[in-house]
């Protein structure tokens, strides 16, 4: 088994992110496998260095040592590249240059109907450039979009194992939802050059991950990542959506909600243990 734990240094860890860690870092430990670090810094703004040295102080404080040298998306952006440009030599990607107003307008326009469908990455885009070239080089500079009827119509239906707390059992992803309810998801954003959805599938076959552990928030965005899988012949690993930490009004941690931040607790004299204790474990 190899599971790992990969946040994003734009702000502190909080005990969210004490759940998930240790939860992978347990899980692989348990099995007598390997539990691996990723830095999702795609975001070069408000990725920050303190954040993530913090971070790597707030986990080894906890007691969860990883078995590798930690993976960093910014070193990586070749290896996102070739993966879209493979996509994009199948036909199923095309540059969009809409803008989240014209998103918002387009989804919202009266011969449309009701309110806009909200999917993993929010509004499920109209598909406004979806009849835009997909010749010639794969486009730089714009935002590149997954054709999802095409790209689902080409393949068999994909499917994937769930364990933990969201659907445990076989899961088969259901072509006509995704078309409607997900849509044309962005691979690739016209700043970053990728996107989480590439980014993270690519990633979590590189480092050889057989158990994706993350928060059942992220259930919904699983299967756009096993069809990405199956299109370009990736590995596919098994699922564990667990819990979420909530604060007392049932809401989700945010990173900006300093007050649940482990190094808050750190400094206030608490122990890993007192951590495990506050999130259940």
């Amino acid at each position: 088994m190899r599971t790992r734990f990969a946040p994003s240094p734009t702000g502190p860890l909080h005990l969210g992110h004490a759940f998930a860690a240790i939860t992978a870092h347990d899980l692989a430990r348990a099995a007598g496998g390997a539990f691996l670090l990723r830095i999702e810094d795609i975001d070069r703004v408000r990725s920050k260095p303190q954040w993530e040295q913090q971070a790597l102080d707030d986990l080894a404080w906890l007691g969860l040592g990883w078995d590798e040298p930690p993976m960093r998306q910014s070193d990586r952006l070749g290896t996102y590249r070739a993966a879209l440009a493979e996509l994009w030599a199948l036909g199923l990607l095309y540059p969009c240059t809409c803008q989240r107003r014209d998103i918002l307008e387009a989804a919202t326009a009266p011969q449309e109907g009701g309110a806009p469908l909200i999917g993993p990455d929010g509004i499920v885009y109209p598909g406004t450039c979806r009849h835009r070239p997909r010749t010639g080089p794969l486009p730089e500079g714009v935002a590149l979009r997954l054709d999802m009827e095409l790209a689902l119509s080409g393949t068999k239906v994909p499917h994937y194992t769930e364990t933990g707390v969201h659907r445990p059992g076989q899961v088969v992803v259901d072509p006509i939802r995704m078309i409607r309810e997900v849509g044309d998801v962005v691979l690739a954003r016209r700043d970053f050059g990728t996107s989480y959805h590439l980014s993270v599938t690519v990633d979590d076959a590189a480092q050889g991950v057989t158990l994706v552990t993350r928060g059942e928030d992220l259930a919904e965005a699983t299967p756009i990542h096993v069809l990405l899988q199956q299109l370009l012949g990736l590995p596919k690993p098994t699922y564990h959506h667990h819990r979420l930490i909530r604060d007392e009004h049932g809401r989700r941690l945010a990173k900006r909600e300093d007050a649940k931040a482990i190094a808050r607790y750190r400094a206030e004299g608490e122990t890993p243990s007192d951590i495990r204790r506050r999130i259940g474990l």
